[in-house]
């Protein structure tokens, strides 16, 4: 990699880690046009979304990253912060937990715990709102067998 990529990639990578997306898809968008790398790919994707709203794009972007690099866990961390950005957080979840599949990884164990993640429901084929559901839930919280 060129010094020019490395150098776009830490400040950008410094300024996604202090929440400053501004800054970093500026530096992004730089580096994406000289290399266009699938871990710069997912982060590119995630201030497109946060920054501009493109959330459509944004998990087109990520998901061309998940193609090149299935098992890397931060693309689905990445995809799951678009979602939440995007307003759906079951699928956000739903990705969080895809990604650990493949890798104990910080971030997304973090994430899990901050959005308090629950257990699946009793009966996978109700609605996790029904009242079969809530109830057995409840119960066997209760007995401790849950």
């Amino acid at each position: 990699m060129s010094e020019t990529l490395n150098a776009l990639l830490r400040k950008g990578e410094r300024a996604l880690q202090s929440d400053d997306t501004l800054v970093a898809l500026l530096q992004f968008e730089m580096a994406h046009a000289i290399e266009p790398l699938p871990g710069l790919k997912s982060k590119l994707a995630y201030c497109l979304a946060k920054e501009r709203r493109q959330y459509q794009q944004a998990m087109n972007l990520c998901r061309e990253a998940l193609q090149a690099e299935p098992v890397n866990p931060d693309h689905y961390y990445q995809l799951s912060r678009i979602y939440m950005v995007a307003g759906q957080k079951r699928k956000a979840i739903k990705s969080l937990r895809k990604g650990l599949k493949f890798k104990r990884y910080q971030p997304i164990i973090d994430e899990l715990s901050r959005l308090g993640a629950r257990k699946a429901p009793v009966f996978s084929s109700l609605p996790r709102e029904h009242i079969f559901n809530r109830s057995v839930g409840i119960l066997l919280t209760k007995l401790g067998s849950r």
